[in-house]
């Protein structure tokens, strides 16, 4: 939910701020006067754009609105903005924070369809002008230098260059990037888990044994672990709404920002599920800050769920089951099987949620 999208077309007229001055706050042209102001040389050449809204935004800024704007240094106003990330013509980064949030949404959904999608705000629409990237982009303008970040060396008043949070290793920016994989792409994440179950089952059925239909990651059995600790009989499985901390779907060949499926097998994990679980169930009592339970449209039934919260993260659809990645488990996605306290969270947090 609200990663960038490449490609994108346009040119921003701004006076971009060459010499560290505090973001541009565009107050001319007068209202009404939608034509571009500043000349070429001002002329932002855009890669991509971003949605920053309670509903949506890169899960790589944050758990939460707040905490996302706060990368921007940005005050988290309710209808939220939209960032437009493009170079110069000397090749700077630089990225033109807007209120037109329709406007950049249908960019978005334009180029998302493949349809080309000229997005040029008109410069009343420009809140803030910020060097640097908050997001990592694999794309460059073509016809200017290769990306950099501008040349604020002249002020030493100069605002702090926006770099992209860093996922070399395994934290909370890396396992919400994962997270925000799996939302996109939930439909594939649920027929990759499917098919671990079934290809448990088949292992199970050859060998004779007891874990026929349950599914391992290692070939050990692994009991399931409840809320209150108590261990069932059975083979490994994924965890239920319970609170269960125990299960599996098979490892699973899926990218690389979001892990493999796994069992958690050892009561340490399978406590941090339990907590991530409670944590949710507690934003029920004590609603979190905008933004860190995000619902968005899955079927005329159903909707797909984003919360976050220290240390973890939750996907999952309202009806149907629940994935969670954990900061203390790098890599891996645990499956929370449909148990029954799970609808009536999924419910409870849906009623909270930012909705797109």
């Amino acid at each position: 939910m609200g990663e960038p999208e490449d490609a994108g077309a346009g040119t921003v007229a701004t006076d971009l701020p060459g010499t560290g001055q505090e973001p541009v706050r565009t107050d001319e042209p007068a209202a009404g006067d939608d034509r571009p102001a500043g000349g070429e040389e001002d002329a932002l050449l855009v890669l991509t754009a971003a949605l920053l809204t309670p509903a949506q935004f890169p899960g790589a800024l944050g758990d939460d609105f707040p905490e996302a704007c706060g990368r921007l240094r940005l005050p988290p106003l309710p209808h939220g903005y939209g960032l437009i990330l493009g170079q110069d013509g000397a090749g700077a980064r630089w990225t033109v924070v807007v209120d037109d949030v329709s406007l950049v949404a249908v960019a978005i959904a334009s180029w998302d369809c493949g349809m080309e999608y000229e997005l040029t705000p008109a410069p009343r629409a420009i809140v803030a002008t910020l060097p640097g990237w908050p997001l990592e982009l694999a794309v460059a303008a073509p016809g200017v230098p290769a990306p950099h970040d501008p040349d604020l060396s002249g002020d030493p008043e100069a605002p702090e260059i926006l770099r992209p949070p860093s996922v070399s290793g395994w934290g909370p920016a890396q396992r919400r990037l994962g997270a925000d994989e799996i939302s996109r792409q939930w439909s594939t994440w649920r027929a990759e888990f499917t098919e671990g179950e079934e290809g448990g089952a088949e292992e199970g059925a050859a060998e004779g044994g007891e874990r026929a239909g349950k599914g391992t990651t290692a070939g050990d059995r692994t009991e399931p672990v409840t809320e209150e600790g108590a261990g069932t009989e059975g083979g490994a499985r994924a965890a239920d709404g319970d609170g269960d901390g125990d299960g599996d779907g098979g490892r699973a060949s899926i990218p690389e920002n979001a892990g493999a499926f796994v069992a958690p097998g050892s009561e340490p994990t399978a406590a941090s599920v339990r907590a991530a679980l409670a944590e949710a169930r507690a934003y029920l009592d004590a609603p979190p800050p905008p933004g860190r339970i995000r619902s968005a449209f899955a079927s005329e039934e159903a909707r797909l769920l984003r919360v976050d919260g220290p240390g973890w993260s939750l996907v999952a659809r309202t009806d149907d089951m629940a994935f969670v990645l954990l900061d203390a488990v790098p890599g891996e996605v645990i499956p929370v099987e449909r148990g029954p306290r799970l609808p009536a969270l999924l419910a409870g947090l849906d009623a909270l949620a930012a909705r797109s």
